[in-house]
């Protein structure tokens, strides 16, 4: 065990003494024991918010007085078409704003426009999609 030179002298009434197994607390393996001191991660979320801040987003692009007027007559047409109760399937590309930071992204949208809430300024679709009849940018029949 130790050399036997001068410094096992102070140790010398417990350097016989068989290891200690405690009777309250059950034997930890050796994988448990060295997970104790494996590293601390003192930034967590850290990551995640520097690849949101990098994360890149669109502007909104105002249509020019031309388009909104083509937009309008569209639409009157798709209220029309409601008021008779057909059906208007569509294709539509509208800003969609981020909910984590300013800006967004341009989506484009297929389906059956079950009503235009004039109120909210909503256009509703038959699958509950809501898009803001401000951020609409085009109008295609499907």
């Amino acid at each position: 065990m130790f050399k036997k030179d001068e410094s096992w002298k102070k140790y010398s009434d417990i350097i016989d003494l068989p290891h200690h197994v405690s009777t309250k607390h059950p034997h930890m393996s050796s994988e448990d024991r060295a997970a104790q001191f494996s590293p601390f991660a003192a930034l967590t979320g850290h990551e995640a918010a520097i690849k949101e801040t990098a994360r890149i987003t669109d502007e909104f692009v105002e249509p020019d007085a031309d388009k909104k007027q083509e937009l309008d007559e569209k639409l009157q047409l798709i209220r029309m078409a409601l008021a008779d109760n057909k059906t208007a399937k569509v294709q539509m590309i509208f800003f969609k704003p981020d909910g984590k930071k300013s800006g967004g992204s341009y989506e484009t949208i297929t389906g059956n426009i079950k009503k235009i809430d004039e109120y909210n300024g909503l256009i509703v679709f038959d699958d509950k999609t809501t898009v803001k009849i401000e951020k609409v940018i085009d109008i295609l029949e499907v």
